[in-house]
């Protein structure tokens, strides 16, 4: 079979290569996939890089999010066991951990619907129990990332900020329904906050990047504002000053959601069938904004790695290849 193989860490374009290897073999509790589709993320770079909390022995193969056949021919998704990732014509999971693909999205879209959403859901309801009628802000509202927490604060009738970079994005932004666009290289994000809110700020801040964003929703998060930090793509790790958390009387909550796979595996299944519902009645729809073929993989996730690209970018094997 085809996949692309990380022999040494570095840039994805420079040091992912694809390569005629044999088919992995499942261990105990494990199934073979054939891969449909994979959606590319943002730890997929990390992963290339050995920057990444998980680091899997050399060389390995990325791609942690699939919709994928097994072999009695049920589409699923999943979250392939390293090192055999999800950039292949077959991927291995874990069984008890496979999600049934929604029948209301195509295999692109179901491969993007899981880690992201997953992680907006529980940030979003788990984490800071947004309710209606909340603001809402969503750094990145135009990633992939942001782009998941976008739709489901609209579900969840929410009012949304969104805020970009760029005019592209801030075009993507608006299609996705945010109610207010703000674009960071062209206005001050915490004035404009300010004045969308009437002075009040938001009740709940959805943070992917840090650095220089972080920073800025400390100033514009509301009274009893819940900041919700879920990633740091632009490579700052921020220090939170509790004096000033204390002070306006805001929370900072953090979110891993790969931890619940372990911790409550429950919740994980009962939160993809608020997905699937979800996508089912059309309130969510994953932006795929670039489908590409195997050979193109390590291009797309060197783009997503440069932060050039909006919504998902998917990998689509249209027909899995014979072993």
């Amino acid at each position: 079979m085809q996949a692309w193989q990380v022999h040494e860490n570095g840039e994805p374009s420079e040091v992912m290569r694809l390569a005629d290897v044999a088919p992995p073999t499942p261990g105990d509790g494990q199934v073979l996939l054939r891969v449909r589709a994979a959606n590319v993320n943002f730890p997929d770079a990390l992963l290339c890089r050995g920057q990444y909390q998980v680091r899997p022995p050399l060389p390995f193969t990325p791609g942690v999010e699939v919709c994928g056949e097994t072999e009695d021919g049920r589409r699923v998704i999943a979250n392939p066991v390293l090192p055999h990732g999800g950039f292949a014509e077959y991927a291995v999971a874990d069984a008890a951990a496979l999600l049934p693909a929604p029948e209301a999205l195509d295999d692109a879209e179901a491969a993007a619907l899981h880690i992201g959403y997953q992680t907006g859901w529980f940030g979003l309801h788990r984490r800071a129990r947004l309710e209606a009628g909340e603001t809402l802000l969503v750094h990145a509202a135009a990633g992939g990332v942001g782009s998941a927490a976008v739709q489901l604060g609209k579900a969840a009738g929410a009012t949304v900020i969104g805020v970009v970079g760029g005019a592209e994005k801030a075009a993507v932004a608006r299609e996705l329904g945010c109610d207010v666009v703000i674009d960071r290289r062209s206005e001050e994000v915490v004035a404009a906050v300010k004045e969308a809110t009437g002075g009040r700020g938001a009740d709940v801040i959805y943070d992917p990047v840090g650095g220089d964003a972080y920073a800025q929703s400390a100033k514009a998060v509301a009274f009893e504002g819940r900041i919700v930090v879920v990633g740091f793509a632009s490579g700052s790790i921020p220090s939170p000053a509790l004096n000033h958390a204390l002070v306006k009387n805001y929370a900072v909550l953090g979110l891993h959601w790969g931890l619940y796979n372990t911790k409550n595996p429950k919740l994980v299944q009962h939160c993809h069938e608020q997905l699937t519902e979800l996508a089912a009645r059309g309130a969510i729809a994953p932006l795929v904004s670039e489908r590409v073929p195997l050979d193109g993989a390590a291009g797309a996730v060197q783009r997503v790695a440069d932060g050039v690209t909006t919504g998902r970018v998917a990998v689509v094997l249209e027909k899995g290849a014979a072993a």
